[in-house]
């Protein structure tokens, strides 16, 4: 048995789960549990059915992306963030942390840019943490092995970014030497136990590593690997869009994997980023829409109330 850390919330008449490393929200299985930040068992968690942010029918997202950074020291051809946003100073960082975590949010993963290169990170996963959040970093792992001994008992999970199963194929999209530096940053965690998932994205370019990913993340004993469906969002824009695999064709090839019976597999379809919230650098809440397509500004985040969206189905 695995205990790690969980967000129970109740849901009309049940109770849901979010897994801060998988970013899966789940139905809780269990006839009594205790709300707020849980110690669960990941084994058990991982068999309960998953909840569609749309079945819970909240006023606010489930959970968000919270990318209080532009900066970042790799330039991924297929990087989701916008480097023309403005970048908050400290004060406007802690000012969101807060909102957010006044907010009843279940889950928050910060990412980037890369957020390792924020000196006060910990500082907003703390508010985060304290406002009941369950919270996890996106992190590329350059510099995740000389702050993880910082982040222990900061946060519920990291989840490494790792776009081929080797160097050769990782540092062609990433630079030279990142598939190194992440995985020494996954030993790191390991070492001080924090949760750890992996990150792909998956491109048509890249997809024949899918297979040696998932040995990898088995080799690796992290507690699972995501698979996440590439958005033709920020710099993605530029790629040419029939790297972009079809939801049906990504289906058919997780499908076709060999995965061990202990290793939690998600693919994240694109239909799923549809209407997911992103709050970025510049303080200000987006959307991602038509069909994950495309990302729309709607408002600055000033207040709790304005996680709430016109048209709000729950589909954070």
């Amino acid at each position: 048995m695995t205990l790690r850390m969980f967000r129970a919330a109740a849901v009309g008449t049940g109770t849901v789960v979010h897994d801060p490393c998988t970013g899966l929200t789940h139905w809780s299985g269990l006839e009594r549990l205790d709300l707020g930040r849980a110690l669960l068992d990941d084994a058990l968690v991982a068999g309960w059915p998953v909840a569609r942010p749309r079945e819970l029918r909240r006023a606010r997202p489930v959970s968000i992306c919270w990318s209080p950074i532009v900066r970042c020291n790799l330039a991924c051809p297929h990087c989701l963030d916008d480097k023309s946003v403005r970048e908050g100073n400290r004060e406007r960082r802690r000012h969101v942390a807060d909102r957010i975590a006044d907010a009843d949010v279940l889950g928050v993963d910060i990412s980037g840019g890369e957020p390792l290169l924020l000196p006060d990170l910990t500082t907003l996963t703390d508010r985060l943490i304290l406002g009941g959040c369950a919270v996890s970093v996106t992190s590329n792992g350059w510099h995740l092995a000389q702050r993880a001994a910082e982040l222990t008992g900061h946060l519920d999970a990291v989840r490494v970014s790792l776009d081929g199963p080797d160097a050769a194929r990782h540092d062609r999209l990433r630079g030279a030497g990142s598939f190194d530096r992440a995985m020494a940053g996954l030993h790191a965690c390991a070492a001080l136990h924090i949760p750890t998932q992996i990150q792909t994205v998956l491109m048509r370019s890249s997809r024949q590593g899918a297979q040696q990913l998932v040995d990898l993340a088995s080799a690796e004993q992290v507690f699972g690997l995501t698979f996440l469906q590439m958005l033709p969002i920020g710099e993605a824009r530029d790629l040419p869009a029939d790297e972009c695999l079809s939801d049906a064709e990504a289906a058919r090839l997780i499908a076709n994997l060999d995965i061990p019976a202990d290793l939690h597999i998600r693919l994240r379809r694109r239909d799923a980023a549809d209407g997911f919230t992103v709050i970025r650098a510049d303080g200000a809440l987006w959307r991602n829409t038509d069909g994950a397509q495309a990302i729309s500004r709607r408002r600055t985040l000033r207040d709790p109330a304005d996680l709430v969206l016109e048209g709000q189905d729950g589909s954070a």
